[in-house]
């Protein structure tokens, strides 16, 4: 999956400290990143000395082995903003969907830029103090933003979500999602509400996308998915009674039993809910069905 980077070490801990000339620089434009397309598809982001902004307008964000990664902030407080096209060298770089990160290489990159967008979607939407409306400030400490009036203290948003993978017998339930850009094969999913367990959105959100029940549920694997500021919880369960669909039309374009057999090639290097696919096609013996 995308955060899977062994052996490159990702260390998010929040540091204090200036870039270098060759460090990394993400700058988002609403769901686009600044970068540069090679001809093979290649994504390359730019570097501290390719963009043309004084290193004290930088904010650090991470590192991955001895790679640094920033993010640019305007002049005004920490507000995190585009950098101009006209700012970057030889006006090689310009903005994107941020979608052209899922092909990036090496792919370490790809979740470097993922993460860095998670963490300025949340410093964009946190200017201001949900509690008294009085504008933030970086914290000198540690990840967060802290109101200098009435000291609110305001972490990253990290939003919980399952991705259910339901069986029955030799078939798996696969979806397409309605009104939204992403039109591959999908997995059940949801977020989790106030109250709820992980299981207990499961049981909820197969429920009211489908219209069936489920049992056995079993914890599988989890992803960081910065694109949407989620934690993905990756469970498998089984059906529990009626296996017909009774598919909610807001939420999918299409709901319906496949085969094992008839799952296609998946990129399981990149999502979690690809990767839950593929283990239940390449791995029968794991949910008690035999090999043919």
């Amino acid at each position: 999956m995308i955060q899977d980077i062994s052996p490159k070490v990702f260390n998010n801990v929040y540091k204090k400290e200036l870039p270098n000339p060759r460090d990394y620089v993400f700058s988002f434009r609403g769901r686009e990143v600044l970068c540069v397309l090679g001809e093979d598809g290649a994504v390359r982001c730019p570097r501290v000395e390719e963009i043309g902004i004084d290193k004290h307008e930088l904010i650090y964000l991470f590192s991955i082995d001895e790679d640094k990664f920033f993010l640019p902030k305007k002049e005004y407080g920490f507000y995190i903003s585009e950098i101009s096209d006209d700012k970057s060298a030889c006006h090689q770089f310009h903005y994107e969907d941020i979608r052209v990160l899922r092909s990036a290489r090496p792919g370490d990159l790809c979740f470097a830029g993922m993460t860095a967008y998670h963490l300025y979607v949340w410093y964009r939407d946190n200017k201001y103090c949900g509690r008294c409306g009085r504008e933030t400030i970086i914290h000198d400490a540690e990840r967060a933003l802290k109101c200098p009036d009435c000291g609110n203290i305001i972490y990253p948003k990290i939003c919980p979500a399952v991705i259910v993978g339901v069986t029955d017998g030799t078939r798996i339930m696969m979806t397409r999602y309605a009104g939204r850009p992403y039109k591959g094969n999908a997995l059940i999913a949801g977020f989790c509400e106030i109250g709820e367990t992980a299981e207990d959105t499961v049981r909820r959100e197969v429920y009211e996308e489908v219209g069936v029940k489920v049992k056995n549920i079993r914890y599988f694997a989890s992803q960081p998915w910065g694109f949407d500021s989620n934690l993905l919880l990756g469970y498998f369960c089984e059906l529990d009674g009626d296996a017909d669909i009774n598919m909610d039309e807001n939420e999918l374009a299409r709901a319906e039993w496949v085969e094992r057999n008839d799952i296609g090639e998946e990129a399981k290097n990149l999502s979690l809910t690809a990767t839950m696919m593929m283990h239940f096609k390449e791995h029968p013996e794991l949910f008690n069905l035999k090999i043919q």
